[in-house]
């Protein structure tokens, strides 16, 4: 097994340029950094952690707390923003430190986790309105990045997240554009902050155009198809149903679409469809039946960006902006047409 003397040596470096490339510091240029990638890789070498984190006061290590309770499955779409962290990370032999935690005490077990020492950096995501979390880690003396936002004007702390009150505000008004009037939402669990900025999204396009969102048109749950299929189907038993739907999400949205095919509705002309697409791999809405007009933004991409962001600021050499907000695209697509002239 070849050691990192061996290693310096074969590439005539000295070891402390070989460790620097191969830790990611900005300061060794790129062509170098790809000798040593490239080299490691060949000659199967590996870092003794135990001797690196004694050398340079590093785990290489980024954090998270995952909330855990009975009854509850995994979720495919945080399944996806870690792969985009995976990405990252083993390209720079980063690694994760999973602590579960219950969801009401995630707090304390973000603190043990911080004041054990075994991570360099931390990441929270599924911000909540009120997030005790956030308030913590900025007296918490470690790099920390936020996947979201707490509500208000105010974001006194390094975040990433997608313009979520934009995205849905633009399809809204597509919708309104196309006649529709009885616009309902299928939305994210109600406490998430990303689920209220895309309720506040599209209730500000109705309000624009004189129109409110009827309390019977609006469903929060778990982004399953079992949420999106039981709150479609409770709303096509509506006297008026609507005409148009907004789902969060891509799974909410196929439970949708089986309701109104059981219902013996056509999509796109009886009822309109469009979905927030995280750009879930087994879940692509253009192979739907009747591809899915989305608004568009990449969950693996935004893990990619955070791990990037975190290992360039646990290495001192972070030059990414404090606080960045994604624009959504609108991508249309055969599950939205104009709105029936005859609708029940």
């Amino acid at each position: 097994m070849t050691n990192l003397k061996q290693l310096a040596a074969m590439l005539n470096l000295s070891q402390t340029t070989v460790s620097r490339a191969l830790n990611g510091y900005p300061e060794v240029g790129e062509d170098t950094r790809r000798r040593v990638m490239e080299a490691a890789l060949k000659t199967g070498y590996r870092p003794n952690l135990a001797a690196k984190r004694l050398a340079t006061g590093k785990a290489a290590s980024i954090g998270l707390i995952m909330p855990v309770s009975e009854g509850v499955g995994s979720d495919p779409h945080f399944g996806e923003f870690l792969e985009g962290l995976s990405e990252v990370a083993v390209r720079h032999d980063f690694h994760f430190v999973i602590a579960p935690a219950a969801p009401n005490d995630e707090v304390n077990a973000l603190r043990r986790l911080v004041s054990g020492g075994s991570v360099d950096a931390v990441f929270v995501a599924y911000v909540k309105e009120e997030d005790a979390r956030i308030s913590y880690l900025k007296t918490a003396s470690i790099p920390y990045l936020v996947h979201g936002r707490l509500m208000g004007d105010t974001h006194d702390y390094p975040f990433l997240d997608v313009d979520n009150a934009r995205a849905f505000h633009q399809a809204t008004k597509f919708l309104l554009q196309l006649g529709h009037k009885r616009i309902a939402l299928i939305n994210g669990p109600e406490e998430m902050t990303f689920a209220i900025m895309r309720r506040q999204g599209l209730e500000q396009a109705l309000s624009e155009q004189g129109l409110t969102l009827p309390s019977h048109y609006a469903f929060s749950g778990r982004m399953t198809d079992r949420v999106g299929l039981e709150a479609m189907t409770r709303m096509l038993d509506m006297p008026e149903r609507p005409t148009a739907i907004l789902c969060a999400s891509t799974a909410l949205a196929l439970g949708a679409v089986r309701a109104i095919n059981k219902a013996g509705l056509t999509i796109g002309e009886d009822v309109s469809i469009i979905a927030h697409d995280d750009v879930l791999p087994f879940l692509r809405p253009e192979n739907f039946n009747v591809p899915l007009t989305t608004t568009r933004s990449s969950l693996r991409a935004a893990g990619v960006r955070i791990a990037d962001r975190l290992i360039a600021r646990v290495h001192g050499g972070d030059t990414f902006p404090e606080q960045e907000l994604w624009e959504v695209e609108l991508i249309v697509r055969a599950s939205t047409g104009p709105a029936p002239v005859n609708s029940k």
